[in-house]
């Protein structure tokens, strides 16, 4: 894997993640949030059973089952909290924001890879905080408090999503792609489906009625998606991945413009420039200290 093939899978999953939060707005129209992402890990877990078994019997021991299960599992508990802060957010944030708050967590990858992973980083890291803060008071229409509930919640999950790239970058470099994935799908769907049957009732014609979003969440958003991180990240650092993963919020803005009709004013693009440029500023040259390993 080069990195210019790496770039273009990255780039791949940001076109679909972002087209992604449409069907994800959408099918709140008929699910809960924590049966959405609990159906849609189900959906992910059957896709990518198949290649997770091939890699099974072709490991021959380059990976030990505890350590590809303790990654894999606390990777879907960062997936599992960020996808139902980001769910239940979705119910009344609009498609526009939910794409640009979710896109903090290119910004806050770098400082948590120095917490974890001792990657610190450079000077600039901190002027993309700044940019990224005054970015979603512009969001807001120049205040925080003209924020949505649900709003907070999606800027919240920005700090699990990063925790989840970090820890996907862990399991990266144990090979066994598919599996890793599958695994925290698992988790996710068993964290997701407990939680959801004592909080939201469901109709099976209500999961017939959500089943082409859900599908294209579940399938292409979930299973090919992290399949292909997982792989792009073998051949990049976490920190320079988020940068184009970020795009996603450029093409969640351009469907709900053109889908859903959704538009900002003009300080609210203001803002969404703004987290925009931040996530461009997190790649300046000098940005960590520590070399690729």
């Amino acid at each position: 894997m080069t990195r210019f093939r790496a770039d273009l899978l990255l780039l791949a999953c940001a076109a679909i993640w972002g087209f992604a939060f449409l069907c994800q707005k959408r099918a709140m129209e008929h699910v809960g949030p924590f049966w959405f992402v609990a159906i849609r890990s189900v959906l992910a877990c059957l896709a990518l059973a198949p290649l997770a078994w091939r890699e099974c019997l072709g490991n021959h021991g380059r990976v030990t089952k505890p350590e590809m299960l303790r990654v894999g599992i606390a990777a879907g508990v960062a997936f599992f909290g960020a996808a139902a802060l980001q769910q239940t957010g979705l119910v009344t944030a609009s498609v526009t924001n939910c794409g640009f708050l979710t896109a903090l967590y290119v910004v806050i990858t770098p400082f948590l890879a120095w917490l974890m992973l001792g990657q610190r980083p450079g000077p600039w890291i901190w002027v993309a905080a700044v940019l990224s803060f005054f970015g979603t008071w512009l969001l807001g229409g120049g205040s925080l408090a003209a924020l949505s509930r649900g709003d907070w919640l999606v800027a919240a999950s920005a700090l699990l999503w990063a925790l989840h790239v970090v820890i996907t970058g862990i399991g990266a470099r144990l090979g066994m792609v598919a599996t890793f994935t599958a695994v925290q799908f698992v988790v996710v769907a068993l964290l997701a489906g407990i939680t959801a049957s004592f909080l939201e009732p469901l109709r099976f014609t209500s999961v017939v009625q959500a089943a082409p979003d859900l599908l294209y969440v579940g399938i292409l958003s979930s299973a090919l998606t992290f399949t292909l991180l997982a792989v792009a990240l073998r051949a990049t650092r976490a920190a320079e991945a988020t940068v184009i993963l970020s795009t996603e919020s450029l093409f969640a803005a351009f469907g709900a413009y053109l889908l859903l009709g959704e538009r900002l004013e003009f300080i609210g693009w203001l803002g969404a420039g703004t987290i925009f440029i931040a996530t461009m500023v997190v790649q300046m040259p000098g940005r960590s200290a520590v070399a690729k390993e």
